[in-house]
């Protein structure tokens, strides 16, 4: 996209998406196990203003984790947020707790071309993830 010095450029495109993910992930490096790609900023960057998981079965405490990749697809992913989640029973008459990440039009999370972004439980249990952003 050409850019003019001086003007504003402001996201173009609305995108959304959600993942389920049910395999706990244990490893805290670069290499983390059983994550699953959310979002795929797209050819010159985008905004993330929604990120939040929301648990499909009874619940122990845990954390939701995500994680940034700049890099090749896949091959090396950078623990950027975390979430701790409580308890939580689900069922017909107690609906489940959505946990929210922090993320908003006031407080974006900028990322770069081509950048994506992965998600992960800590325990083995299903959650899904949603995510809303617009690229440039």
């Amino acid at each position: 996209m050409a850019v003019t010095a001086n003007s504003i450029i402001t996201p173009q495109t609305p995108r959304s998406n959600a993942v389920g993910v049910a395999t706990a992930n244990t490893t805290f490096t670069t290499s983390p196990t059983n994550t699953a790609l959310l979002v795929t900023f797209g050819a010159n960057g985008g905004r993330l203003t929604r990120l939040s998981a929301t648990p499909l079965e009874n619940v122990t405490a845990n954390n939701l984790q995500a994680y940034r990749d700049v890099g090749t697809a896949g091959v090396s992913k950078y623990l950027f947020a975390a979430v701790t989640g409580g308890s939580d029973t689900v069922s017909g008459a107690d609906g489940p707790a959505t946990l929210d990440f922090g993320y908003s039009d006031d407080n974006p999370l900028i990322g770069q071309p081509n950048e994506r972004i992965y998600v992960a439980t800590g325990i083995a249990k299903a959650y899904n993830f949603i995510a809303e952003w617009a690229d440039y």
